[in-house]
């Protein structure tokens, strides 16, 4: 997924393929896809405060059934109300004061209509009964559902991944980004033998009749839905503390039996340095109150808050090997960083819809570079997200399309750390920078938002307008392009974008001497630069990723 830096010329002719791509036919959405990813009156009438999943798992059968309760609070008159099950697992039934409440399913989506209007500012609750087969993931994480494995001889190892597919594949809930509960109980049931890690912290375990075990775990902070997560095995826990930005964190870890020594040393070796990098970039670890887990999973890994699914196999790199091929990231496990970054970026601030999916993974592939830059200095740092490049396709906009729970290109990953690197090189101020990544987590601490709100953000604390930056890298696949020409002994210079009146600095220098921001326009003018000729002029492409061409 990555690619190798740009130099002169090299990439003359991205622009023009995002112009192709953008004149390829859009996809065709449907009726499932508007009720998946829109906030229509049925969704929006309603504000989630509480969940309690309380759900059993036969293994055997690979087979869940049980209830979540929603308390909401209404936010307008209504007597309808959408939640989200997909449709092969069986709603039983609505049970709202009581009394049975009828509703109709469409595609993966459920409507339930209540006897009597709900006024504006009631706090009420229904509970959903479910039962089923739950869809069996494929290739988790990239596709969501359960994963039934097995580890050591024969040992039953379960665990859930949803993202992107949503929390519905599994759970009925109100499967919309926007809408988190301020705080969660997940009660799970799992046969004798077995535990399950869940988010938060442990509250209860009891032991149930036929040998069965029920495991209570409460989330005190507000939760994406797709973070929910069951983890199912006969682990071994071993624990530590961390003395962060707020105190004492508890470090939490839970492991297959035959993994034990490895994952002290691995964990050992990454988590405390991870943490003190990311608390001195972003600033302090957002769930305290939940602590730090890592739970080992049959999957790769995911972001799952308070309980961060760990399975690159207790290695350095990306299951061994090094993303950006500089040599950095195989000094440290991957999987241990960037879904830990995650609790920041994802889970701390979470993107509204599903389109904005780069607020989680831009920011936190950038994180990839920082840490690096935390562990062994600035240039390892730069030459780490230089090296990222190598992976970019520029084939659509990071940006999806809103609405239908349409995520944009996976360039949201590199590119997107590439283009977080380009803003910190344009404000010149690293300190500055810092400010600005601590003061989003403290803007949007446990907030969704908007891509507006964090533009915003950023031109708000740099002092700098880059919001056009930022529609060029994010809206459009295709990257500037800067024109330089000599003539009647000046130097002229001019941006080829799909912005209008794109205007981003870009750093220039003589050949050897020190660079000085330049910033140009749309049209062909000059650039103060004394001296330059077409042999000495050299464009920073180690920090920006463009196109440059001179003529």
């Amino acid at each position: 997924m990555l690619r190798a830096m740009l130099c002169f010329l090299a990439v003359l002719a991205l622009p023009h393929l995002g112009a192709a791509q953008l004149m390829q036919p859009k996809p065709a959405f449907t009726r499932a896809d508007s009720l998946r990813g829109s906030l229509t009156p049925p969704r929006s009438c309603y504000d989630v405060q509480y969940y309690h999943l309380d759900v059993k798992l036969d293994v055997a059968k690979r087979y869940i059934s049980g209830s979540n309760l929603f308390r909401f609070a209404a936010t307008q008159d209504f007597t309808r109300l959408q939640f989200d099950l997909f449709a092969n697992l069986k709603v039983d039934r609505v049970v709202y004061r009581g009394q049975e409440l009828p509703f109709k399913r469409e595609f993966n989506a459920v409507f339930v209509t209540f006897p009597q209007p709900i006024k504006q500012g009631t706090r009420d609750e229904f509970r959903v009964y479910y039962s089923g087969n739950p869809t069996v993931a494929q290739h988790a994480p990239w596709d969501g559902g359960f994963v039934f494995a097995e580890h050591g001889k024969g040992q039953p190892w379960v665990a859930t991944a949803c993202q992107g597919i949503g929390a519905s594949i599994w759970w009925p809930t109100k499967d919309h980004q926007s809408d988190e509960p301020d705080s969660m109980l997940i009660s799970v049931t799992v046969p004798k033998g077995l535990k399950d890690i869940s988010n938060g912290r442990l509250r209860k375990t009891t032991k149930l009749k036929g040998g069965a075990t029920r495991f209570d775990w409460f989330v005190s902070n507000p939760i994406n839905n797709y973070d929910v997560a069951l983890n199912v095995a006969n682990y071994e826990h071993f624990d530590d503390t961390y003395q962060g930005e707020k105190g004492k964190l508890t470090l939490d870890y839970w492991v297959l039996p035959e993994n034990l020594a490895k994952a002290r040393k691995q964990f050992g070796a990454n988590v405390k340095p991870m943490l003190k990098s990311f608390e001195h970039w972003f600033g302090p670890y957002p769930f305290y109150e939940d602590g730090y887990k890592l739970v080992e999973t049959p999957h790769l890994g995911m972001e799952h808050q308070s309980a961060v699914a760990y399975g690159n196999k207790y290695q350095n790199g990306y299951l061994g090997k090094d993303r950006s091929a500089t040599g950095w990231g195989d000094k440290w496990d991957f999987i241990v960083i960037h879904e830990s970054g995650h609790e920041w970026f994802g889970n701390n601030i979470t993107a509204k819809d599903i389109a904005d999916m780069w607020i989680h993974e831009s920011f936190t592939s950038y994180s990839e570079s920082l840490f690096t830059e935390s562990l062994f200095g600035k240039q390892a740092g730069q030459e780490y997200v230089h090296g990222q490049r190598r992976n970019i396709q520029n084939d659509a906009p990071i940006i999806g399309t809103y609405g239908v729970n349409r995520e944009g290109s996976g360039d949201m990953y590199d590119k997107g750390a590439n283009v977080l690197n380009m803003v910190r090189t344009i404000i010149s101020n690293d300190e500055q920078w810092r400010q600005i990544l601590r003061g989003l987590g403290q803007q949007f601490y446990h907030q969704t938002v908007t891509a507006e709100q964090v533009i915003g953000y950023v031109n708000q604390q740099s002092g700098r307008n880059l919001t056009k930056v930022f529609d060029q890298y994010l809206r459009h696949p295709g990257l500037p392009t800067l024109e330089v020409r000599f003539e009647n002994n000046q130097t002229l210079a001019r941006w080829v974008a799909d912005v209008p009146g794109f205007d981003m600095p870009v750093r220039v220098r003589l050949k050897g001497g020190e660079y000085r921001f330049v910033q140009p326009t749309t049209r062909f003018e000059p650039i103060d630069l004394p001296g330059a000729t077409r042999d000495n002029l050299e464009v920073d492409t180690f920090n920006y990723y463009i196109g440059v061409l001179v003529d």
